[in-house]
């Protein structure tokens, strides 16, 4: 049990670390894609129960080099729907999660990338893919 609760908590941290204007709201993640006319990155993920999505998180996510280009290119938009009860978002939050998904994720994969324009109309999407930040940077770019 404590070393779920610590891995979770490393998880979390891990996370959060991703950017420091990683979003939650969407309207929110629109307005400051318009303002700085950077695409949105909105990521669907289980942080604390799909290992693809731990993958990408500690592969991708958390790298130096993707951190340091997201900054200046990318609005970062997080949809999580973690499984444990530790772990549960608010209802609010929940609520705009479920909406996300019901737009842009209605099969429900998980980890789930979709590169949005400032609008939020859908310009591509990918998943987990075992590559460097480098090239997944090129892959995101490419839509």
């Amino acid at each position: 049990m404590r070393i779920t609760t610590v891995f979770t908590l490393v998880l979390l941290i891990s996370f959060s670390s991703l950017a420091q204007d990683l979003q939650t709201d969407f309207e929110l993640a629109k307005k400051q894609a318009t303002d700085k006319n950077q695409h949105i990155i909105l990521v669907f993920q289980g942080s604390d129960w799909c290992a693809p999505c731990i993958k990408l998180d500690k592969e991708i996510w958390s790298t130096d080099v993707f951190k340091a280009y997201a900054k200046d290119h990318f609005v970062l938009l997080k949809a999580d729907f973690p499984r444990r009860k530790a772990n549960a978002l608010s209802v609010e939050q929940q609520e705009k999660n479920n909406q996300l998904a019901e737009k842009y994720n209605l099969n429900g994969y998980f980890p789930l990338v979709v590169v949005l324009d400032k609008e939020g109309k859908v310009l591509g999407e990918t998943g987990y893919v075992k590559t460097s930040p480098t090239e997944y940077i090129s892959i995101l770019e490419s839509f």
